[in-house]
């Protein structure tokens, strides 16, 4: 199932007068490391006049740096990127065995380079204390690090409540925890410094979050957003050997997964600002819009053909159907259609040991209605079909034949020999009728050959 989604992002500065702007990172580039697919990606900045160099920072994010050689009246960055929303396992991933269990050591190679995120800010009481209820109450005894990164997550998302805060800035882990509350960023800070006092290399992430609304509502829980949207978002990176860097989101206490797209990842926020930059002194005014829209969506389950689309693919259909008698084009068409019993889908003759009682039953079962349906009065055979290889005998072969003309075959149901009447005829019965078959025909009854069930008979 795939979903294809435009997203555009505008930012606009306006100026009371023009201005002289000097050299402006932009970091609003999908990382390297995005998991989800980004089919293709433009920035525009106005005016025009400005001459843009892609770099690296410290950290391997993508900036443009922009030099402006003439004074301006307003600043307007357009971000436009088309994403592929292939649903992500955030749990796909394997983790080294000296990491599979916490508390672990890196190793000191690996220590060194991740030297920036594992630095710790000092521990204020009330973040002290925080640290210790989660050590005492989550982390007490050894667990797997899945479970523990799990852990740690969902109790910053239960305890600090989301709001929206347009103050510049990112609060501290004291004040978080203080407030009782914070934006995405601030939980996300708080997450990083908690993991790196329990010893873990964490880093800050900001990036595009897209949510979709749901094409059916949840049995259980919250649906979710009622509309498609987008915003910039923060969460937390965390790096576990052997898995990598393992997206954290504190807002929602879940692991990141399609829907976050990192654009700066950095070892402290105020590197992974969007837009940094100074202009002239000036009164501006600042203006930002958002939007995403599905630009192809494949039929699902959930969400199938509308019935404008199923009325499209009968009509070609139709088409298709006066193409082919004006060329007396005929077609046949061979193979072996596939049935699951509804009663029993698991048993093991529906999905590897092929044959069974049971399968017998239904196969006649099946073939009666069929005939009943499309050939009143043809034949009905029942005899032996493929024999694959590794199989001691035959798998069965059920058969259905009719005159085109309407006559007849079989007149007589009573005589035919199912699977509910087993044991009534015997081997000499099939032989006699044979024989009187011959004779009828006006053949010689040496013709009639003796057919043996299990090829061992024949030894």
């Amino acid at each position: 199932m795939t979903i294809r989604i435009a997203l555009n992002h505008q930012t606009h500065y306006n100026f009371d007068r023009a201005v002289n702007l000097w050299p402006h990172e932009i970091r609003l580039r999908p990382a390297v490391h995005s998991r989800t697919p980004i089919l293709s990606y433009s920035l525009n900045v106005e005016p025009a006049g400005h001459f843009l160099n892609w770099q690296q920072d410290p950290f391997g994010n993508w900036v443009a740096r922009l030099v402006f050689p003439e004074k301006a009246e307003s600043l307007k960055i357009t971000v436009d990127l088309v994403a592929d929303m292939t649903v992500i396992n955030p749990f796909d991933f394997f983790m080294d065995e000296t990491a599979e269990n916490y508390p672990f050591e890196y190793s000191d190679g690996l220590k060194r380079e991740l030297g920036p995120y594992l630095e710790a800010d000092s521990a204020p009481p009330l973040f002290t204390d925080w640290l210790a209820r989660t050590r005492s109450e989550l982390l007490s005894k050894p667990l797997r690090t899945i479970d523990m990164l799990v852990a740690v997550n969902q109790r910053v998302k239960e305890e600090v409540g989301y709001i929206v805060r347009l103050e510049a800035g990112v609060q501290t882990p004291e004040q978080t925890l203080t407030f009782k509350f914070g934006s995405c960023r601030d939980s996300a800070w708080l997450l990083v410094q908690a993991l790196r006092h329990l010893g873990l290399a964490a880093r800050f992430a900001s990036g595009y979050l897209i949510q979709l609304k749901a094409d059916v509502a949840a049995l259980d829980g919250p649906s979710g957003t009622d509309h498609d949207f987008t915003d910039l978002h923060a969460w937390t990176e965390v790096y576990i050997p052997g898995a990598g860097w393992i997206g954290l989101d504190p807002t929602s206490g879940l692991l990141a997964g399609e829907g976050h797209i990192p654009l700066a990842c950095t070892a402290i926020p105020s590197s992974a600002a969007p837009v940094t930059g100074v202009t002239e002194v000036c009164e501006s005014r600042f203006d930002f819009a958002m939007s995403v829209i599905r630009i192809h969506e494949d039929p699902r389950v959930t969400k199938p053909y509308t019935e404008a689309q199923w009325q499209a693919i009968l009509d070609l259909g139709h088409q298709v159907d006066i193409e082919l008698n004006k060329h007396d084009v005929r077609l046949t068409m061979g193979g072996e259609p596939t049935f699951v019993s509804i009663d029993d889908m698991e048993g093991p003759e529906w999905n590897y040991t092929a044959l069974s009682d049971k399968k017998r039953e239904l196969s006649g079962k099946l073939l009666n209605r069929l005939q009943g349906h499309f050939a009143p009065g043809a034949m009905l055979h029942f005899g032996q079909g493929k024999w694959y290889p590794g199989e001691p005998l035959p798998r069965w072969a059920l058969g259905c034949y009719w005159r085109l003309d309407g006559e007849p075959l079989w007149r007589d149901r009573t005589l035919l020999v199912t699977a509910d009447c087993v044991g009534a005829q015997q081997t000499k019965d099939a032989q006699n009728f044979m024989q009187h078959l011959a004779r009828e025909l006006e053949l010689d009854e040496r013709f009639v050959i003796t057919a043996f069930e299990d090829v061992i008979q024949i030894m």
